[in-house]
């Protein structure tokens, strides 16, 4: 790992979480998520001491443990380190169970079970101007992926997009995209397209984004939620259980499973089902205790 400028004071560590970093005269920083765990946390310490750089504010940008479970690492090793994040994903963050709850909705197997404890949230942070240590950041709310994901614009006009779109390789390995609302993702996803920044980050991906390509990227994204609605529209020619829809899919586009993907796929798979449903393209009947969901509107997405 090591700290790559971007612009100005705005870096980022390329990891299997990309990191955002901003520092201050007096060498203290800023952290955009924390990696996943401690030994991730360790590894960024590592390379912030290598630049003589403290920790003094995290922000995250979702709940997600691969953003925030380094949290601890930072906070017991540097005293007054202070981390905001938006008032929905501070719940999640401050109750770690709440997101195996959702996949399995109910306790869940062991095998998913949160890969991080309860994290202390010691602020909340609203879309709009944000002054840290003396500097403006811009946060804008984007939903979708989780309940209320968030960006940070530095003032060198480097955005950190979090999971609020998805890279090329991404979609290309997990094509079927994790989402918790659909139609707050699309409108994330259009915002983006709007964002004034020069650069983007996004958290896996192996390069900095300039805006026309993010754009690009954005469209992509898109185009990759419309295809899934357009097929799953198709496969309800006939009614299919959530579990029969999911396994076509699973087979129809050669999806990689395992456990706990596939609780993920599942979770996804009901914000794909509750936009068509609320949008009246699709309906329910329930027989033999089955529940079955079939197309009623037009293809029309």
């Amino acid at each position: 790992m090591e700290l790559t400028k971007i612009k100005g004071n705005t870096f980022y560590i390329k990891a299997p979480t990309n990191i955002g970093v901003y520092s201050y005269k007096n060498k203290q920083c800023l952290l955009i998520d924390t990696g996943i765990n401690n030994s991730a946390a360790r590894k960024i310490d590592e390379v912030l001491k290598e630049n003589n750089l403290h920790p003094k504010f995290i922000i995250n940008t979702h709940s997600h443990s691969d953003h925030c479970g380094g949290n601890p690492f930072f906070k017991i090793n540097y005293s007054g380190c202070m981390v905001y994040a938006s008032v929905k994903e501070r719940i999640y963050m401050e109750n770690s169970e709440l997101r195996a709850n959702m996949m399995y909705t109910a306790y869940p197997l062991k095998d998913l079970e949160p890969d991080c404890k309860d994290l202390s949230v010691d602020f909340t942070i609203e879309p709009g101007t944000a002054k840290l240590n003396d500097e403006k950041l811009e946060i804008i709310s984007l939903k979708g992926h989780s309940p209320e994901g968030i960006a940070v614009i530095t003032p060198e006009k480097v955005c950190f997009l979090g999971d609020a779109i998805f890279s090329d390789s991404i979609l290309e390995k997990y094509s079927f995209p994790c989402l918790y609302h659909i139609e707050d993702a699309l409108s994330s996803l259009n915002k983006i397209k709007e964002i004034a920044a020069d650069y983007f980050i996004i958290s896996h991906t192996d390069d900095v984004i300039d805006k026309e390509n993010v754009i690009k990227l954005a469209e992509r994204n898109i185009y990759n939620i419309k295809r899934y609605l357009e097929d799953i529209l198709e496969l309800l020619e006939r009614p299919l259980t959530k579990e029969d829809l999911l396994e076509s899919l699973i087979i129809l586009k050669d999806l990689p499973v395992n456990f706990k993907q596939y609780h993920i796929n599942y979770s996804s798979m009901s914000a794909f089902l509750a936009f068509l449903y609320d949008r009246g393209d699709i309906t329910y009947s329930i027989e033999n205790g089955k529940v079955y969901y079939y197309r009623c509107g037009n293809l029309d997405i």
